[in-house]
């Protein structure tokens, strides 16, 4: 591998580089830790016994924090029965090498500042591992290579290293986590009392929920032909163009109640978001748009919406079959670069694990895929909107209305969502049992179909910030469009 490393004209005898490693600082802070057991307390949220490059002083350490986590003292003493047989300890001594690591007392100052070093030198090392891995797969073409593949691959371990040891940084004083408290009142107040989070462009929503939050992670679900890529298609469009409106308008980007928005799209081509979003905002229904019957001054409004839209910062990627590892180094890329603050996943079902589970155990892969997307939420502390399919058992029953049980392939996604909603339109039902016009029937069917023709509901079935009930909305399927409709608009019989 080092000769890999090595420029092609180096000399072949020159020595291999050494790893970053510190010995001398590994052996003073376990020396300072058995002479006084509570700086255990103040290194163990950030170091672990596979930080030590030393294998014999990681299993010291780990020896210690296990000692003291039973409420045992660790020392030379205590310790020096669990190292009779160790093989590497017999090589420098045996046993009695712990009483020379508690040699000098004076380490005791500097532990703090030896936990660090060790913790650096870690991560150095682990970054040598990555650029090696990289250097080795990218030369070999013995096999189908997809460099974009590798580069994602790289990414993601790279952002594993990043995250090594962050968890001593999550802490917070009530003071401090009083005052992000209040800083969403406020959020909540200016906005008219039912906003605290990111806007879904419908106000019934908004009421229900106070908004999507970060790091909440979002299911959204329904049977076909529901509408449910319609309305996150909305959900993300009203976000972006809300960020939009308050940039132009000078409101602070931590106040604003839209964000940058990713939609994730592994079932339809962005072309085709595309050509809903601009139905929706033309009032030009998809069909008309997708076979080209416009009328002139059709098209010079289809012309002025895209003109609109050019400056929104709504990102489609439409790259099939993503894994999740894939997705989340692709979230965090345009985090980084377009400071994104809602992802939206059309839809969970298509995205695929790491395989380690083996290809037999989709349940397993999709609690995976469910438990990723809550990572992603609370890594970019942003809200994740992700779609789910339903299963047939909803058609089973009289009632349509989906139920949690419902959610397809694993419990996993009602558990680590934070909120879930089911999006439902009797009329699409009620349009499946149309009878034939002489039936005696036709006349009350038809009386139902134009009661309940283009209304919706979604149903807010879990929700950890609040109460659960639906929410009356109204659909127009010819520009896929989801918007508020007032009470008395709503049949009372498909009320709450």
């Amino acid at each position: 591998m080092a000769e890999i490393l090595r420029h092609p004209g180096a000399d072949a005898a020159a020595p291999a580089p050494t790893l970053p490693q510190n010995v001398e600082a590994e052996a003073a802070l376990l020396g300072a830790m058995m002479l006084d057991n509570r700086l255990v307390e103040d290194v163990q949220l950030r170091l672990r016994a596979d930080h030590f490059f030393e294998p014999l002083h990681g299993r010291i350490y780990d020896a210690i924090l296990r000692m003291t986590d039973r409420n045992m003292v660790a020392n030379p003493v205590t310790l020096r029965p669990l190292f009779e047989a160790d093989e590497a300890m017999k090589e420098v001594g045996g046993p009695a090498y712990l009483a020379q690591l508690t040699g000098s007392g004076a380490a005791i100052i500097g532990a703090r500042d030896f936990a660090q070093q060790i913790y650096d030198l870690a991560l150095l090392r682990s970054l040598v591992s990555v650029g090696r891995e990289m250097v080795e797969v990218a030369l070999d073409t013995s096999e189908d290579i997809v460099p974009l593949e590798q580069i994602e691959r790289a990414e993601t371990e790279l952002y594993k290293v990043a995250e090594q040891g962050g968890g001593e940084g999550k802490v917070k004083a009530f003071a401090e986590a009083s005052t992000i408290a209040l800083r969403t009142v406020e959020k909540a107040l200016q906005s008219g009392g039912h906003l605290s989070g990111i806007t879904t462009g419908l106000d019934s929503l908004n009421s229900k929920i106070g908004g999507m939050h970060p790091s909440d992670l979002m299911i959204l679900a329904g049977r076909p032909g529901m509408g449910k890529t319609s309305l996150a298609t909305n959900i993300a469009f009203s976000a972006a163009q809300r960020w939009l409106r308050d940039q132009e308008d000078g409101i602070e980007p931590e106040k604003s109640a839209g964000a940058a928005t990713a939609f994730f799209s592994l079932e339809m081509s962005a072309d085709q978001l595309a050509t809903r979003v601009l139905a929706e905002q033309s009032g030009i229904s998809s069909e008309s748009l997708r076979m080209g019957k416009l009328s002139t001054s059709e098209f010079h409004k289809l012309a002025r919406a895209a003109a609109e839209l050019q400056t929104l910062p709504l990102y489609i990627d439409d790259t099939p079959g993503l894994t999740i590892a894939a997705l989340r180094a692709r979230a965090r890329r345009l985090k980084r670069q377009k400071g994104i603050g809602l992802v939206v996943v059309d839809y969970l079902q298509l995205l695929s694990g790491t395989g380690r589970g083996g290809n037999d155990n989709r349940v397993q892969e999709i609690s995976e895929i469910s438990r990723g997307l809550k990572q992603l939420a609370k890594e970019l502390d942003v809200p994740v909107l992700a779609l789910s399919q339903l299963s047939r058992a909803v058609e089973q029953r009289e009632d349509k209305r989906p139920q949690l049980s419902d959610l397809r392939e694993s419990g996993s996604i009602e558990q680590d969502a934070d909120m879930v909603w089911f999006v439902f339109r009797q009329d699409y039902y009620l349009q499946m049992k149309k009878p034939d016009e002489s039936h005696p029937d036709f006349p009350a069917w038809q009386e139902e179909m134009q009661r309940m023709w283009g209304l919706a509901e979604v149903i807010v079935a879990k929700q950890r910030h609040g109460s659960t009930g639906r929410v009356r909305l109204k659909f127009d399927s010819q520009v896929t469009k989801f918007s508020d409709l007032a009470d008395d608009q709503y049949p009372a019989d498909m009320g709450e």
